[in-house]
């Protein structure tokens, strides 16, 4: 294990003894929102704390199996008991390791939320509408597969069935096998290109298109942003599209622009007005905290390069070649040759390998800081 990695180790064992301690005071005790934030960071320093102990004392039952190897040369059982040992510890430790260096890294607070998905076309017309739709389904099939709901938000459907453009709330529920969506597909932002023949081609010719993807987390309610009701304009409509004759004779549709800004958001889901309005309000919130985190990331990004990258959606992040079967994002040189597998929402391995890529990201720096 790397020297920078000890040394911040060592720190959470010395912060789990001040937490002992604080906790054990009674003027903490009564305090009970101090109380509750002390106790979730004595858990989280706990589980780190205790594997660090646990690897230490397996490296010196490694150098205990070492010094047997050295003085039991003439003793077969001796030798393979430390011979046993050296590999039991060996393998521990590694194991350790592998689990302590990820629990190291900056956590980000949004990458236990739940998601908006936002899927538009972009150049390449109707064939573009169409590889948005085809996105649709790709990243609905994962959710299933990952036990997550979805929910559509808005949408605006193309004349060959595509999407010009369509918005998912995404979230974990209870049952499902892992949650943090946000954390997930938080690297999903960007341009998607397609490289393939459409189906409206009728020589053969392969053609390119894209689309972007933007993932937003779902603020907080508890500490949700505050919005000026004088600086919203909400505008109702008939909503268009599926949803049966009573949903086109009434104004259930709504749309909301945030005047600042500019920045507009609208559902027409729903045949209720006021449930269109809440969550139209929601994207909107979303929308808003993802301006202000865009702008920051732009800053930050402007003093070092990041491998992922700040998932701006104007960024070229992946080609699908459907003549080739072929995958590739180009932020971290992944290839994959199982396109339509993907398609069908297998994409656990393009998601770990770029969560992957952050972690690696993150402990370089994690690196460059220790060393400053």
């Amino acid at each position: 294990m790397k020297t920078f990695l000890r040394q911040q180790l060592d720190r959470y064992a010395f912060r789990l003894a001040e937490l002992d301690f604080l906790l054990s005071r009674e003027d903490i005790m009564s305090d009970m929102k101090q109380f509750l934030a002390l106790s979730r960071e004595h858990t989280e320093v706990a589980a780190i704390a205790s594997r660090y102990a646990r690897w230490q004392q397996r490296q010196a039952d490694l150098a205990t199996g070492q010094e047997m190897l050295g003085s039991s040369t003439n003793d077969p059982d001796m030798l393979a008991m430390a011979q046993d040992e050296i590999a039991a510890a060996q393998q521990e430790c590694e194991q350790l390791g592998a689990e302590l260096q990820p629990m190291l890294l900056p956590k980000d607070p949004d990458d236990k939320r739940n998601a908006f998905m936002e899927i538009r076309a972009g150049t390449g017309g109707d064939e573009s509408a169409l590889f948005a739709a085809d996105l649709f389904r790709m990243y609905t099939r994962y959710c299933e597969r990952m036990g997550w709901k979805t929910e559509i938000m808005s949408e605006s459907s193309s004349e060959l069935g595509g999407f010009k453009e369509v918005v998912l709330r995404i979230e974990s529920s209870a049952s499902a096998a892992e949650g943090g969506v946000y954390g997930k597909l938080r690297f999903e932002s960007g341009g998607h290109r397609v490289q393939r023949v459409p189906a409206t081609e009728t020589q053969g010719r392969i053609h390119t298109s894209a689309c972007t993807v933007a993932v937003l987390p779902e603020p907080d309610e508890t500490v949700a942003i505050t919005i000026n009701p004088a600086d919203l304009r909400i505008d109702t409509y008939r909503a268009s599209g599926a949803g049966g004759q009573h949903i086109n004779k009434t104004d259930s549709a709504v749309r909301i622009t945030h005047i600042p800004t500019g920045i507009v958001a609208e559902c027409q889901d729903d045949r209720s007005q006021h449930r269109n309005k809440a969550k139209a309000m929601q994207v909107l919130s979303a929308r808003i905290v993802e301006k202000d985190r865009s702008e920051q990331a732009a800053k930050d990004a402007a003093m070092r390069k990041g491998l992922i990258g700040s998932g701006d959606r104007s960024d070229r992040i992946r080609t699908y070649n459907f003549p080739q079967g072929r995958l590739t994002d180009h932020r971290i040189n992944l290839t994959l040759y199982k396109l339509q597998a993907i398609m069908d929402g297998d994409l656990g391995d393009v998601v770990q390998a770029l969560q992957q890529a952050r972690e690696a990201e993150q402990l370089e720096e994690l690196e460059v800081g220790s060393s400053r």
